[in-house]
């Protein structure tokens, strides 16, 4: 039986099916801050095929012409050296990488997560009565607590911000590290447990765009997505009333609840929350008694006190795990307080010994 010979454009054709269902959004955002990024990127790109294309070019010319069949080609065997030609092999790529440095190190400035925005647009400044919306982020596993502090609400999974209006996420999680990430928005940011990282960023165009965890984080990693809404002034202030409405109050222990691990959360809503909630969590002091880790630093930058210190060991009461759902959980024990040094010179202790 004759095989069948089949073109070679065919074989191209799995690659394009699958291909065509690529999102090219991070080169079409709809943020200035994506957009600039965007813009780098082609910039960098530009730059260096400015030496990849000559080279591959060059290489297949040199190739055809000093071929073994090509009798015309000049042999040289005593050809070592070449002014003109190493002027251009050294000071071309020199001069790109001078360029490269130069855009690499502006945009590090320009294009830094904790700089507050100066321009929503290219163009366009921030107006000088226009405060950043403050965004309070926390990666949970698996699933994503955005916290309004000004509004005074709070969601899971779903995320917006009026078009125009600078942004400022500030980010932490609850367990492991995570990465932040609206391709249509801005770069992504980590976001560390007891720690607080910041992102400013605007959308410039109405839409609802995806955001993702761009860091695995174990076996949700998957699911842990979220909808960004780009609204106008009106449609936020309904949205915010919208959320208002919601009857669920995000108090601490409804917090511990929801930090229980979960996967592919719907949409929640809560239409209050607890004050200083997020400081708590970024302090790792969300449970009572527990000491807050800044509370701890500040103990530890008047020179520590260690054990000797420590009068406060506590435990969340038997009503309280049953209440949170942790009656299975393992007990953990935390630090509730530690006393001063005048404490323990009081009670005692000289200021010679060495547990001081």
């Amino acid at each position: 039986m004759p095989s069948i010979k089949l073109p070679r454009g065919l074989l191209l054709l799995p690659a394009a099916v699958l291909l065509s269902g690529c999102n090219m959004v991070t080169m079409s955002p709809s943020g200035d801050i994506a957009a600039q990024q965007r813009d780098l990127i082609l910039w960098s790109t530009g730059l260096m095929l400015l030496i990849i294309v000559p080279v591959i070019i060059l290489t297949l010319l040199f190739a055809w012409r000093y071929r073994a069949s090509n009798k015309e080609a000049v042999y040289d065997p005593e050809w070592h050296h070449s002014t003109m030609l190493e002027l251009v092999i050294w000071s071309i790529p020199l001069l790109i990488i001078i360029a490269l440095g130069a855009m690499t190190w502006t945009s590090t400035h320009l294009l830094d997560p904790y700089r507050p925005l100066d321009r929503v647009a290219p163009g366009r400044a921030v107006p000088a009565e226009v405060k950043p919306l403050v965004v309070e982020v926390v990666a949970m596993d698996w699933k994503w607590l955005f916290v309004y502090p000004e509004q005074g609400i709070a969601t899971v999974n779903e995320l917006a911000a009026p078009v125009d209006r600078p942004i400022q996420f500030k980010l932490t999680a609850s367990s492991v590290m995570n990465s932040f990430y609206i391709p249509a928005l801005a770069g992504q940011i980590y976001a560390m447990a007891g720690m607080q990282t910041t992102l400013h960023a605007v959308i410039n165009k109405p839409g609802i765009y995806d955001g993702i965890s761009a860091n695995y984080s174990g076996a949700g990693f998957s699911g842990m997505r979220f909808k960004f809404h780009g609204l106008s002034n009106a449609d936020f202030d309904a949205w915010i009333a919208q959320n208002k409405g919601s009857k669920d109050a995000l108090s601490r222990e409804t917090y511990l609840q929801l930090e229980q691990p979960s996967e592919r959360e719907p949409v929640r809503r809560y239409g209050s929350v607890a004050d200083g909630l997020f400081t708590a969590i970024v302090n790792r002091c969300v449970e009572a008694n527990r000491m807050c880790m800044h509370d701890m630093m500040k103990v530890d930058a008047q020179g520590g006190l260690g054990m000797p210190g420590v009068y406060n060991l506590a435990q969340l009461n038997t009503d309280t795990r049953d209440r949170l759902g942790l009656d299975s959980a393992t007990t953990r024990t935390y630090i509730g307080a530690l006393c001063t040094p005048q404490d323990l010179l009081g009670a005692g202790f000289a200021s010679s010994d060495p547990a001081l």
